[in-house]
């Protein structure tokens, strides 16, 4: 398969896909934002792109991600390419999600981390199930204790 077909190809299948796929350059700037981040975030492609990974990360923990951000940069090392991180997010009309994501890592010819990708999912129902299970749990646990 030629290079540009290829390129085609893999637009369409990033673009389509029901994940939120989003690419961010070394500064935190949203290069790549497909229809699943619109559908999870509420942003527009046009209204993302361009701006900071700000507009999802909701504003008490803004100060963790960014020292994190910056370490990931220098290092070039990163658990979540393998493991998935599992954090809140801020939408656009400033409700909360849980996410679940993966991030891969971008190097420029020299080796320096010049960009990384994150593929997302929205884990609130799952989340929320399992919150009230754990608080279930422990009221049986409560009543078993005083018996």
């Amino acid at each position: 398969m030629p290079a540009t077909e290829r390129d085609t190809l893999a637009a369409r299948v990033v673009d389509a896909a029901a994940d939120g796929i989003l690419y961010s350059d070394r500064e935190g700037i949203i290069r790549l934002w497909n229809r699943g981040c619109e559908a999870l975030f509420g942003w527009t492609a046009d209204e993302a792109l361009g701006r900071s990974m700000d507009l999802i990360i909701p504003e008490r923990l803004r100060g963790r991600h960014w020292d994190g951000w910056k370490t990931v940069m220098e290092t070039g090392v990163t658990r979540y390419g393998k493991d998935v991180l599992a954090v809140p997010a801020a939408r656009k009309d400033g409700s909360q999600l849980s996410i679940e994501f993966t991030i891969a890592l971008h190097r420029d010819a020299a080796g320096r981390v010049e960009a990384a990708s994150a593929v997302i999912r929205d884990v609130t129902a799952r989340w929320q199930k399992d919150k009230e299970l754990r608080l279930r749990v422990k009221e049986l646990e409560g009543k078993l204790a005083g018996r």
